[in-house]
């Protein structure tokens, strides 16, 4: 069995500003409420990880940047506790993919109901890769 390391290393997080602009002009969308999921497959590359994502909250609806970071930790939890539902599948097919979360509400929602709509969300990624 590979080791697993569930964990969110500086790797997996989309920080280049081309990879941004790319994901966000050429990428697709759909909802897991109170997510909204903007993916793109692109070919593996040496610099990517096989998936990575960007995490973003409305400053508009959320004032407080405490309330912003909370919700930001409960997407980040529920994403890396389920990240290789995704790994695995484009790793066979050697591809990568470009992942930005969107939250969508005007309230913060329970930790419970982040890892139901992640697990929703995933699987809509595994079926798209």
């Amino acid at each position: 069995m590979v080791n697993r390391r569930y964990t969110l290393s500086k790797e997996e997080r989309l920080s280049w500003k081309r990879y941004i602009d790319l994901l966000f002009a050429k990428g697709q969308s759909f909802v897991a409420f109170p997510l909204r999921v903007v993916y793109l497959s692109v070919e593996k590359e040496e610099t990517l990880a096989p998936v990575s994502i960007l995490i973003s909250v409305p400053k508009k609806k959320f004032r407080r940047a405490v309330k912003r970071n909370l919700i930001k930790r409960q997407v980040r939890e529920a994403y890396r506790v389920r990240k290789y539902d995704l790994i695995d599948p484009l790793t066979g097919k050697n591809k990568c993919m470009l992942v930005a979360f969107l939250y969508l509400d005007k309230e913060i929602h329970s930790f419970a109901d982040m890892e139901k709509a992640m697990t929703k969300a995933l699987n809509i990624l595994r079926d798209k890769a």
